[in-house]
């Protein structure tokens, strides 16, 4: 997925419809020339809608969308007629997208499964015609309710991918290189810092025609979630893998001191993503010898599965997607 095509923050001015007036009308007809009240009730204003659309990975299409204006009522008419509906506005959005109030960051809902929907604006009622306020003591009411106003307000969407395993590291830490060994991704992959800029998505296959997804999130630096680097944009993608693939290069100087800074920006983040299951792969294991795994296995943290691996031979890649299938499903298994 090229760069510029990948937009994950969008943010739109949403307006829903008014509620069309009821109507205050009396019957006139040539025989009945004081029939009573047949004003009829104003429609409902159109609806803002978020909905969950399977098919899509990107809010692209909403790049240079800046507002949206659902459909106004229209007023309640004659014989008791009730105006039409306003017109609803449905905003599809790829699975993952929240949904937040721009200046309060109130969040209004997340989509997470297809055809989902969430209403983010709510149109006005109808007014009611003035037939609906005849009775007994008042058979010929003046006086018909004017529709309820619209809504109106800033909305902000952000797009977390779902994904099962998300890859944390440093740049150039060999994430891309894995994504397209073991998926059909093509991330761009090269020798330097930064290369993945937007997150890219993987469908791992495993045995017996089981699956799992995989998302290789560009790379973390110290300090990201203070808004260093690239970090802090797309940290929150990370919130919604079940569990997180920790990737720290073999030739590194600290393995475990690596990881720790990397976990410590995820803790400063989101203390939440501390609860996630985690697994540390130590990449580019042919840039050293036997001696130095020896050396690196000593400080790894004790609590943590790991494995070493290669993306370019191919070493422990079977023993990693094995670890990592053993993770995604310990719950049921236990049950088991």
């Amino acid at each position: 997925m090229a760069s510029s095509n990948f937009v994950d923050y969008v943010k739109i001015y949403c307006r829903s419809g008014k509620g069309g007036a009821g109507s205050l009308h009396f019957r006139r007809e040539k025989y009945i020339p004081k029939g009573g009240p047949d004003g009829g009730d104003g429609g409902r204003g159109g609806d803002i809608i978020l909905r969950g659309n399977a098919q899509m990975w990107t809010l692209l299409h909403l790049r240079y969308t800046k507002h949206l204006m659902a459909g106004d009522g229209v007023p309640g008419g004659s014989n008791q007629l009730t105006g039409a509906a306003g017109k609803d506005v449905f905003i599809d959005v790829p699975l993952g997208t929240v949904a937040y109030v721009a200046e309060t960051r109130e969040m209004l809902g997340e989509i997470t499964e297809d055809g989902q929907t969430i209403v983010l604006l709510k149109g006005g009622r109808g007014g009611k015609g003035n037939a609906f306020f005849k009775s007994a003591t008042m058979q010929a009411p003046k006086f018909a309710q004017p529709g309820e106003p619209s809504q109106e307000q800033w909305i902000v969407l952000e797009l977390k991918l779902l994904a099962d395993v998300g890859l944390v590291g440093f740049p150039n830490a060999g994430k891309s290189t894995l994504l397209s060994v073991v998926s059909a991704a093509r991330p761009e992959i090269a020798d330097y810092p930064f290369t993945t800029l937007v997150p890219n998505l993987g469908i791992v296959s495993y045995y017996d025609n089981r699956s799992f997804v995989m998302a290789d999130i560009p790379g973390i630096i110290e300090g990201a979630a203070e808004g260093k680097g690239l970090g802090i944009r797309f940290l929150r993608h990370i919130e919604r893998n079940s569990t997180l693939l920790f990737m720290v290069p073999a030739n590194t100087d600290d393995v475990k001191k690596e990881y720790d800074i990397l976990l410590n920006e995820l803790k400063k983040y989101n203390p939440e993503l501390m609860d996630k299951d985690r697994i540390l792969a130590i990449t580019k294991c042919d840039l050293v010898d036997e001696d130095k795994i020896k050396e690196i296995k000593k400080h790894l943290p004790k609590k943590v599965p790991h494995v070493f691996i290669c993306s370019v031979t191919g070493q422990g890649i079977n023993e990693l997607k094995d670890l990592i299938w053993l993770t995604l499903n310990r719950d049921e298994e236990d049950e088991n």
